[in-house]
Order: structure tokens, then sequence, then C-alpha cells
């Protein structure tokens, strides 16, 4: 019906009806534009003020003596740390010595090197060093020189955590028990400090010439952990003590710390404040998945991390709950313990997977964090104990139960040395930090003027600029962990400069539910002004003085470029399309590769070349040396370095491949035939097939699981099974005849099983152990097989009931059918780990 054909009284209605709703609808309209991007056809622009002054610069209130024999020189202010007069961003992942075969330390090291970290930081653990009064062991797994003189060998500063307390999930915290037994620990009492004495002494003397004033990789120590006590023999006076002691025992270096969270007191000429953030947390007493963290937003305070355990759930202790922001707003941000992954306990089960840890470095380098600390980068295995074992428990904390061997805590590389998914996406953030980090250091936060209202807004976007007042990243954060995020439609970002403004992109954009980035602003491409990009940088090699940058394009997002044409020459694109407007040049259309997208020429003649990979590409791309000049590497196979050789590695199959750039005239050689193959892009390739290995593994059911008896609760939690418990256990006799090795880095044991904890023997030792969260099971065989003959090993599992007290992850509960509990293994089979060594032999490489 047309509105003439209506009568005059339907008329007024209309009207009246139309002026009613017509301010709610522009009312709506605004709301959806500004808080739920895609809600409306307009634009989201995102305002970043970075016109103001930065914060001074200046330095800490007490004495850094950071400069080694060499004449390099460590130093540290209010807003960063610097390396030889150089703003420096360094990557530390914690890797406990202790935890891990001392027969394999090198090659693990060498592979965190190859993921970007800078700096080696580790507990010395006093209950795995002395666990019987008197009784120091230095020796094999525990031989903490050996492992720094590995650090230092492979160029990676080290950071030692001496305790006394450490906690790590370790029995007592670290502490021994006839320690614990023997009065009040933790405080500045004789008796106490009089083993803290004798401990620190021995540490000393171990690190004896290795710490960085001679000329040792050892740059920092941090004295206990987590500690919230206060008062006159506590608090600020005990740390004091303890720095005291440590100076005494020799153990004398740059940079002292101590962790931040809970609101500690600190003494605060004397220390550094260090933070941390964890995506989960198993020592919360919820059987729920927890609520939205802020760990996935850009904040500006430190204490984000909720890392205080607590059983009764108000994370504090000694009354005691956030960190006084006004105590650590003087010194920079350095985090300690950015959960790598999460550890299991038995009534808590968390699955990490990689975006939980990626976007949260991601949002904690936007907030101006200039250190970078993994807690764990690399898990491992408990040590065997003398008297008791050694993992934290309710028995002894009477809070909740660890797995007695497996320190796996999901880390980037696991507790056989597993190269884990998060290892390749975070391995592409470092290379950025090691190569680019210097530039980002200086740079201040700068907060949007929308941001979100808490952690559970999940519509309004997440954004955060660092910036020197001329250039900037601009960091994006689209994800958070188990709850999605919406879509953001048509967004574009303000970046106000001291001296100008940058709107981008040209045209608005969608970032996906689940994406992150990092994305240069006015960024120096040899004299030519990057204005912008909407691809995330990675690094850069040069080849014939002609210098190649390497980005990689955001899942669901365009890359778009632009450029200030008035320093370009010329400009070629073998894909996409290029326009000019107000002074610059802008490139769209790019399809990602392995070939140079944008070449580009500057007035003074200078070459620049830009590589667009895809976000696959980025994660098979390596960093490394070759006859020591850089280069960059594309290969699917885990691939780490010493100062001769190239390693490569492949999980199931033996087929390898790799492709360098810029290509050498060294020809790569290997006991294995490598064939070079073309090209991929701009890179030189080659491949490699060792010949397979057919691995034989025989097992069989030897008894069902008994009827299990409901799951006890402990004081605060669910109480693991016992020792005894196992006796009714379904087990399974696993047989592995006598296996060729030669050519295997490693051997999986790969176990799909339904249950509740699992256990693996060996003449009846236990190798490990494994509380059930849905996810297949793997172990690493390899030093356990015997040369001579077959190898037998015991699996147990303990049936899992449904009504049992605990949490797992999503889709990780089983179907246990009418019987309500279920102790069954579906699938064993082992699965080889291939390697090949490429030696470059310095003749003349192929011309082909």
């Amino acid at each position: 019906m047309s509105f003439r054909k209506c009568t005059l009284p339907m008329r007024i209605f209309a009207l009246l009806v139309l002026a009613f709703l017509l301010p709610l609808r522009i009312a709506f309209g605004q709301s959806a534009a500004s808080q739920l991007p895609g809600g409306s056809n307009k634009r989201t622009l995102i305002t970043l003020d970075a016109s103001l002054p930065l914060p001074e610069v200046h330095p800490l209130p007490m004495k850094i003596d950071g400069v080694s024999p060499s004449g390099h020189d460590l130093e540290v202010n209010n807003r960063y740390l610097t390396f030889d007069g150089q703003p420096w961003l360094p990557v530390m992942g914690e890797f406990h010595f202790s935890r891990y075969p001392e027969t394999k330390w090198e090659s693990e090291l060498l592979k965190m090197k190859a993921g970007g970290v800078n700096i080696i930081s580790t507990y010395v653990i006093w209950i795995h060093q002395e666990e019987i009064q008197g009784e120091f062991d230095w020796s094999g797994r525990r031989d903490l020189r050996h492992f720094v003189e590995l650090c230092a060998k492979h160029g990676l500063f080290v950071f030692v955590r001496i305790g006394p307390y450490v906690h790590g999930e370790v029995r007592n915290g670290g502490l021994p028990d006839w320690l614990v037994a023997e009065g009040p620990v933790r405080r500045n009492t004789p008796e106490y400090l009089n083993h803290v004495r004798r401990f620190y002494g021995e540490i000393g003397r171990q690190l004896h010439g290795m710490l960085w004033k001679d000329g040792g990789p050892v740059i920092g120590i941090q004295l206990e952990n987590e500690y919230l006590l206060h008062g006159a023999d506590a608090g600020a006076a005990h740390i004091s003590s303890l720095k005291k002691i440590a100076l005494e025992s020799g153990l004398d270096a740059p940079l002292f710390t101590v962790t931040g969270w809970g609101n500690p007191d600190f003494p605060a000429r004397e220390v550094l404040p260090v933070f941390g953030v964890y995506p989960d947390a198993f020592w919360e007493s919820s059987l729920k998945k927890l609520p939205p963290s802020e760990a996935y937003l850009f904040n500006l305070h430190r204490d984000t991390g909720g890392i205080v355990v607590d059983p009764q759930g108000t994370q504090k202790e000694d009354g005691v709950q956030k960190t006084d922001e006004q105590k650590v707003s003087e010194y920079p941000l350095l985090l300690s313990e950015a959960g790598g992954g999460m550890q299991v306990s038995y009534h808590r089960r968390p699955a990490i997977k990689t975006a939980d840890v990626a976007a949260m470095l991601v949002t904690h380098l936007g907030a101006g964090a200039n250190l970078y600390g993994y807690y764990m980068f690399h898990g491992g295995t408990n040590p065997e104990g003398i008297r008791t074992t050694l993992q934290e428990s309710a028995a002894v904390d009477g809070i909740f139960d660890l797995p007695v061997v497996s320190y796996d805590f999901q880390a980037p590389l696991g507790e056989f040395g597993q190269v884990r998914p998060a290892y390749r996406t975070l391995k592409i953030l470092h290379y950025f930090l090691n190569e680019f980090g210097s530039e980002l250091a200086p740079m201040a936060p700068v907060a949007p003027d929308v941001r979100p209202k808490g952690p559970e807004d999940r519509s309004t976007p997440r954004v955060a600029l660092r910036s020197d007042g001329e250039h900037g990243f601009l960091f994006l954060n689209n994800y958070l962990r188990d709850y999605p995020m919406v879509q953001q439609k048509r967004l574009q970002f303000r970046i106000r400069l001291k001296k100008e403004t940058i709107e981008f992109p040209r045209q608005p954009i969608s970032v996906p539910s689940g994406a992150y980035a990092i994305w240069p602003v006015n960024f120096d491409l040899q004299g030519i002004s990057l204005r912008y990009a909407t691809a995330q940088l990675v690094c850069s090699v040069e080849d014939k003085a002609e210098r190649y940058y390497f980005f990689f394009a955001i899942p669901g997002v365009a890359p778009e470029f632009s450029f200030g044409a008035k320093a370009v020459r010329s400009l070629q694109l073998p894909s996409g399309t290029s326009s000019r407007a107000g002074g610059q040049i802008y490139v769209r259309g790019i399809q990602p590769g392995a070939g140079v997208a944008i070449h580009l020429t500057s007035q003074e003649g200078k070459k620049t070349h830009l590589v667009v990979l895809t976000s696959e590409q980025a994660r098979n791309l390596w960093k490394v040396s070759i006859a020591g000049e850089e280069r960059v590497v594309l290969s699917p196979a885990d691939l780490f370095q010493d100062d001769e050789s190239l390693y490569l590695r492949s999980h199931a199959d033996p087929r390898m491949w790799f492709a360098v750039f810029p290509s050498t005239a060294r020809r790569p050689a290997s006991k294995v035939p490598l064939s070079r193959t073309g090209a991929k892009g701009i890179f030189a390739r080659y491949d490699a097939s060792p010949p397979p290995q057919k691995l034989t593994l025989h097992w069989a059911l030897l008894r069902k699981a008994e009827p299990s008896s409901p799951v006890k609760k402990g004081k605060y939690n669910a109480v693991a099974p016992s020792d005894a418990d196992f006796a009714g256990a379904g087990a399974w006799k696993l047989e592995i005849p006598r296996t060729r090795r030669d050519g295997l880095s490693e051997i999986f044991l790969d176990i799909d099983y339904r249950g509740d904890v699992a256990r693996f023997y060996q003449n009846e030792r236990l190798l490990d152990d494994n509380f059930y969260s849905g996810a297949p099971w793997e172990i690493g065989l390899k030093g356990f097989l015997s040369d001579e003959g077959p190898t037998d090993f015991l699996l147990k599992v303990m049936p899992l009931r449904k009504d049992a007290p605990i949490y797992l992850p999503p889709g990780g509960w089983p179907d246990f059918g009418a019987s309500g509990e279920i102790a069954e293994v579906r699938r064993i089979s082992l699965v080889p780990e291939y390697q090949i060594r490429v030696h470059f032999d310095g003749r003349q490489a192929p011309a082909n």
C-alpha cells in the first residue's frame, strides 16, 4: 500500500511511528558502529595519538655493573634494556637442566636458539642438588656448570634462578625435606640463612668464571620466587639478605630480579621486579573453563597473570592481592613467566593451543613489554628421587597433585624435544624481535580512543600502538582463549604522529576472529618510507648489497602496502596493482608466495625487495648462518644448526627438503644424497630422502582394569590415584624388537588411550606418566631401547569415571557407554623421527 492511498488518520499514525523509531535507529546505528563493528555499513575508525612527548628515560637508582671483559655493556633504564648502548628487546626461554638428559642438552639448546631465543633461564632446584643433607650432586643431568658451558659455546645468555624457593611444581617448592623439617624457611632466621649460604656457595663454585663479569654468559640472577611474605625478618629485608649472600658467594651479575606479581615487598634499589602471565591456571579449583582472561587485552598495568596460588580462589597471600602499580612504574616491563604452555594437575587439565600463547605475546609487546621470557619454553621430566618422588603433590602441600614424572608443560618444545606448532608460530615473532627489537624497545605504548570494557567484551576492537612519535608498530588482537571473538568489519586506523597523521588502510578491512598481528607504521626501507603494511614483518637478509625484507599475510586480511612516493625512483610488481594519490604509492592485490612481491629502487639507487609469504611459509621460515653469512631457509622440516652443519628432522616422513636464499657458492653435502630440484620462488631448493625405517611393535592386553572406586577428594581438590591403586589398573605389555636407529634422532611411542591416569614402566621403573586430557600421549623411546635385543615395557591405565570431579577441556570427555567408567587403549604405534645433517663443504655448488 502506498502512503498516498492511506487515510488521514493512518498517515498521522505512520508519521508518529516514524518520529518515534528514527531516533532509535540512529542511536542504534551509532552504537553498532562504535561497539559492534560489522553491525553497520559505516567504517570503524580507531584513533591512536602518538603525538605527545615520550616518557622520560633515566637510569635506575641501583648499581648495574654490566661491562664484560671483552667490553660489551649490558645496562637497564626505567624503560628498557640496552646492549652496547643500543636498546635491546631479548627473548628468554625457560629450560630446566635437571629435568632433561644431559646427553641431549646441546641439541635442545640449539633448537631454542633456532627458534629465536636469546637467553636461557633455568632453576637451580635445591632438592634436585642436595636431597640428602650434605650430599650435593652436580653430575649428569644435575651438572649446572656443563649446561652453562654449552650455552656459552653457542652464544646464548643465561639467567640463573637460584631460589632458594622456586616453586616450579617441585616438592616443597624445591626446598629439601630435611630443611623444611628443621624449622622456619624463607625468613631471616640464622639457621635458615646459614643453609642458604652453603647452597649459594655451591652454586657460586659451579658458576665460577661463567658470570658476565668474567666473560661468561650469566647476565642475571633471580632471588626467591613468588615471595609474598612480609615482616621484620621477611619481605624486603629477606631479599636484601639473599642478595648479600649471593654476592658473598661470588654470584655477581648485572641483573638481579624478583617476581613482581602479588604485590611483593622488595628492596627498591637492589632488584628488578619481573612479571608473568598464563593462558590458563592448573592451580584453580574450578572445574569449568575460566572466565575471559585479561591476558588478551592490551593492559598497561603489570599484574595481569593471576599467578598467585590460593586454594580458596582469592589469589592473595598475607592479605595482599594485586601489585601496587605505582611501586613498579619506575621499572621497565620485563616478563619472566609468560606461559609457553600450561602444566596439568590431576583435578584440572587444560589443553593449550598455539594462539593461546602467541596472542599473549602480541598483547604484552603492544602494552610495553621489553623482555619476553617464557615459562616453560622446553618441557622435561622430573629426575628420580632417592627417598621420595620430587613432584608437587597434595600429600606435601595439601592443594593439588601433579604428574610424578612428566613436566611437559605443553611447551613449544615438549618433554622429549618434540617441536610443537606453537614453536613455529612463535619463531616468526621472535625473528621480528631479534632484528627489529632495538627499534621497538624505546617506543612507548599508546592506547586507542575506543577500548574494550573488560576481558569479557568480545566485540570492541583490541588495538594498541607503540611509537616514538615518528614511527611505530600497530598491534591487533582478535583472539580470546575459549571465547570466540566477533569478526571486526570495516576497520581503519588513524595514527597521529608528531608531524603528521597516517590513516590506513586505504579501504576498510575485516579482521577475522582469532587473528592477531603486528604491522609497521612509517618503517624505513633503506631510505624509502613504508607508510604502513597490513602484512607482518618477520626479518631481512642481504644479497649482493640489496636488502630483502620478509613479510607474511595474515589469513583473511589482504596485504596492502603504502610508500612515500618522493623517495621512490621505481617500483615493480610481479603481481597486484599500484596507484598514486597524495604523494603516496599504494599497492594491493599481491599474491603471497616465495617470490619477490615488490621491487623498490630509491632515488639514491638502493634496491629493496619485499617478499610476502603465506602464513604457512612463514612458519617454515628459518634464519640461519652459513659460513658466517646470514641466510633464510624454507623447510617444513624441523631445523637447527651448530657452527658446522644444518640439522633437519622430520616426524614420520623421511622425505625432506630445504630451500636457501641467498644461494650459496658452497655445495651442501650430506651422507644422505641431496638433489638440487630447481627453485622455490627466490629460494634454491634441495631434496633428500633417507631410507624409510620400518619399526615393529608388539603389544597385548595383560589384564583388564578392575572396577574403580569414586575419586577421593582432598582438602581442596580431587586427589590422584596412589601407587597402591595401580594394582587394579588395566595393563598392557609392549615388546619392541632390536631396531636399527641410524638416521633416526628419536623414536616416539604414540599411545591413544581413554582413562584417568596412565603410567609407563621399564623393569618396574616409572619412565613417564600422563593425566588424560583427550589428546594422544607421546613418549620418546630412543634412550630406553636395548642395543642387544628386544625391549619390554609395561603400560598401566587407571579407569576414568564419569563422575570424576576433574576438569577436562572441551571434547576431552570420552563416551563411557553404560559402564560409567573407561580404561582402554585404542592404538599404540612407533613413529620415527628422521634426521639428516647438511654440511656446506666449500666446494662450488652446481649452477643448475
